[in-house]
């Protein structure tokens, strides 16, 4: 082999290198994760039944944000008890409503340390009230950040009723099903074990009926206070999930 063709030989030798090395780094860097412009800070509003359980998730998993379910939140501080679960719980005990300072404390700890909401977060089952959404908004001020959207999902309560006192649950796993919509194979047994399924308690008219007025009374201001800010958007929840989430994803990809 010639002094020229050695150096070919060589420099193509040191062009592979270069690649794998680059290869083996972009590998050790993991996934990209979304640049600040990416960012996604949304509230999702809804009456009970109306899909916030099925897209929240879809969102957090899309986006790369937190989803903040303030229910689910509340209970594990006073399961844990910790501090603001301790403070909660003694209020629950007497029978009152947990303070929006506590609640609004609660969003503002997982924020803090939560590491999935560096990117963002999706909001649900708070603000239920305008002095909520303002002491939100005053919390989210003082971190320098601010809403980029509320999404409001809009259903007849009629039709809301009928998905709702037709579910039924196995209670081991959670699988649900709906006696006209997705019937088990069999009327009244889980597809998988055969257990007998059951119907929520409260998932009746009379319970549900009484749940949608206090929503209705709760949600019309706030979808007021954010409509004033040019923040608010509503998407027919009555449309199957799919096309749901996909006006979901609509609206958090559009640039404004």
């Amino acid at each position: 082999m010639g002094a020229s063709e050695e150096l070919e030989y060589l420099k193509g030798l040191v062009s592979k290198l270069n690649e794998k090395i680059a290869s083996l780094e972009a590998k050790a860097k993991g996934p990209a994760t979304p640049s600040p412009a990416a960012q996604l800070r949304t509230i999702l509003i809804g009456p009970p039944g109306a899909g916030k359980g099925t897209q929240a998730p879809k969102i957090r998993d899309q986006f790369c944000v937190c989803h903040l379910a303030t229910g689910d939140m509340l209970r594990e501080h006073v399961e844990k008890k910790t501090p603001l679960g301790v403070a909660a719980k003694s209020i629950m005990d007497t029978g009152g409503l947990v303070s929006d300072d506590i609640m609004v404390n609660m969003i503002k700890e997982q924020l803090e340390t939560n590491k999935e909401c560096k990117n963002g977060f999706v909001l649900d089952g708070f603000p239920r009230t305008v002095p909520q959404a303002q002491k939100l908004d005053g919390m989210l001020a003082e971190r320098k950040e601010k809403l980029d959207s509320v999404v409001q999902l809009l259903i007849d309560d009629q039709l809301l009723i009928s998905r709702i006192t037709g579910r039924l649950v196995h209670p081991a796993s959670g699988r649900s099903y709906h006696k006209i919509f997705s019937p088990p194979k069999k009327a009244g047994v889980d597809d998988l074990t055969g257990e007998p399924l059951i119907q929520r308690s409260d998932d009746n008219a009379e319970t549900l009926t009484r749940r949608l007025k206090t929503y209705h009374t709760q949600t019309g201001p706030v979808a007021d206070y954010y409509k004033a800010k040019g923040l608010w958007q509503g998407i027919d929840a009555a449309q199957s999930p799919a096309v749901v989430w996909d006006n979901l994803r609509s609206i958090f990809t559009t640039k404004k």
